[in-house]
């Protein structure tokens, strides 16, 4: 029961970073069930099911407060499916350890562009289309469908700094969208995790503590960004890829705890100083860190 419990507030802080910052219940949840002795398919498999739980409510919060763009959320979600599914089958059979130390320098590498275009030079200002072509959005929910369901968690760190750093939507709109198309990503990696493992692959009993924890969040998250200035989302966002994924590399090479520490300590700084330059602007140029006058606006 004690384990029982502790999940449930996994599930509920996992929920509510991924439903404000668009990344982290799966990899967080995972994690955690890995340690706990899972094997990365039962892990993965347990934590998708959860998800369609959770995403279901999250994208019903994003849609109430306006934070969607259903243009978006069909042509990535779709393609997300696909990769996910296929994705499920892959890690039935084989291990992905591979490929997630490359994946982690990419994101890395885009952790550290988001950071930097949100602290210097603030929100990106939307430019040209006020939307993305289906033809780049389709191969990126491939693949970003393809390493959520392998890695256990993936579709927020792929798919959200790389569409935050094209400019063309807000953060809070590309978060909602992204949060909002994971549920089909969970639908279909968890058929095929069903398919390739069958029930008794499954740890129904962790799927159901992380569903409520995460169920529990969802509404919470989805009003957090709403009302939180963009600029500062999206600091958030670029530093909490660059923990992420800085983590994942570490894991793959076998870096000591001391090393680890240093880096830790010096990414934790960077960040809260980076936070700390876009409070510091705001408040410069008379803007408000609560965005109060859209909660008077309707979805």
């Amino acid at each position: 029961m004690p384990a029982l419990i502790i999940l449930i507030v996994i599930g509920f802080f996992a929920q509510l970073v991924d439903g404000a910052l668009g990344m982290a219940y799966g990899a967080t949840s995972s994690t955690l069930l890995l340690a706990y002795g899972l094997s990365p398919a039962t892990a993965s498999a347990s934590v998708h099911l959860a998800e369609l739980g959770t995403t279901a409510v999250a994208g019903l919060s994003h849609w109430r407060f306006g934070n969607v763009d259903w243009r978006t959320v069909r042509r990535i979600g779709i393609p997300g499916a696909i990769g996910a599914f296929l994705g499920a089958v892959v890690l039935s059979s084989i291990s992905a350890e591979i490929a997630r130390p490359w994946m982690a320098g990419i994101l890395l590498a885009i952790g550290v562009y988001v950071l930097v275009r949100f602290t210097v030079f603030g929100t990106p200002k939307p430019r040209g289309r006020r939307y993305i072509r289906g033809r780049y959005l389709a191969p990126l929910g491939l693949g970003a469908g393809f390493v959520d369901a392998t890695g256990g968690g993936g579709w927020g760190p792929v798919a959200t700094p790389t569409i935050l750093a094209t400019g063309k939507y807000e953060p809070r709109k590309v978060i909602g969208s992204v949060d909002t198309s994971e549920f089909l990503v969970a639908l279909a990696a968890s058929v095929g995790f069903l398919l390739a493992l069958g029930g008794q692959g499954i740890a129904f009993k962790f799927v159901a503590a992380l569903l409520v924890g995460g169920v529990l969040a969802a509404p919470l998250a989805a009003w957090l960004v709403r009302h939180v200035t963009p600029s500062l989302l999206g600091a958030s966002v670029g530093g909490l890829i660059l923990v992420t994924n800085t983590r994942t590399l570490f894991d793959a090479y076998g870096v000591p705890g001391d090393a680890r520490n240093v880096a830790y300590s010096t990414l934790a700084a960077v960040w809260v100083g980076a936070l700390a330059v876009v409070v510091r602007r705001l408040r410069r140029n008379g803007e408000p860190l609560l965005q109060r006058e859209l909660a008077t606006e309707g979805p």
